[in-house]
């Protein structure tokens, strides 16, 4: 296996870490591979849309989900580093309401499974970052919901000084007592 994965406090929610082959001429690594991933991680999926955006220092790009058509996300940071966030939001888990966050960078080379019925976000910790995300499903904008970054009850450790740079939907968000839920 070219694969390791690390079960979080969330155990749906895991870390994937490459085999990464380097020497003096670089390195190597498949970022991908869909058995190699339904083999370690249990999930078997079909992705079906790939998403890529470059980010300044400070920006908090999330906490977003679809309430409809939800997906589920592998991401990871090509270029800089971010502080990546999953919320759980099935009112029906044991995690409901719960956190987790993990660096992902351009060194470690890790990627994180963000189940369907999370929200997710990331903050940008380097000078700049971007980041990949493979999806379950499409964007449906109509479906998409906000939850806000700095719910008090949900006391995300965002690792940063001063505000974020923020898109105003997620300025907007709505705090986890009024969202909407999975069920």
């Amino acid at each position: 296996m070219s694969l390791t994965v690390i079960r979080t406090a969330i155990p749906d929610v895991m870390i994937i870490e490459p085999k990464v082959f380097g020497d003096n001429r670089g390195f190597f690594f498949e970022s991908f591979n869909s058995r190699e991933f339904e083999e370690v991680t249990g999930v078997v999926r079909t992705f079906v849309q790939d998403n890529h955006s470059r980010s300044s220092r400070n920006v908090l790009r999330g906490l977003h989900y679809q309430i409809q058509h939800p997906q589920g996300k592998l991401v990871r940071a090509t270029v800089g580093e971010v502080f990546d966030v999953a919320v759980d939001l099935r009112k029906s888990s044991s995690t409901f309401g719960q956190w987790v966050g993990v660096h992902l960078s351009a060194d470690n080379k890790r990627q994180l499974w963000v189940p369907e019925g999370f929200a997710h976000g990331f903050v940008v910790t380097s000078d700049y970052a971007e980041f990949l995300y493979k999806t379950t499903d499409y964007w449906y904008p109509e479906h998409e919901r906000s939850l806000l970054w700095n719910d008090p009850k949900l006391n995300i450790q965002w690792p940063i000084q001063g505000d974020p740079v923020l898109a105003a939907k997620d300025a907007n968000g709505k705090r986890l007592a009024d969202a909407e839920y999975f069920g």
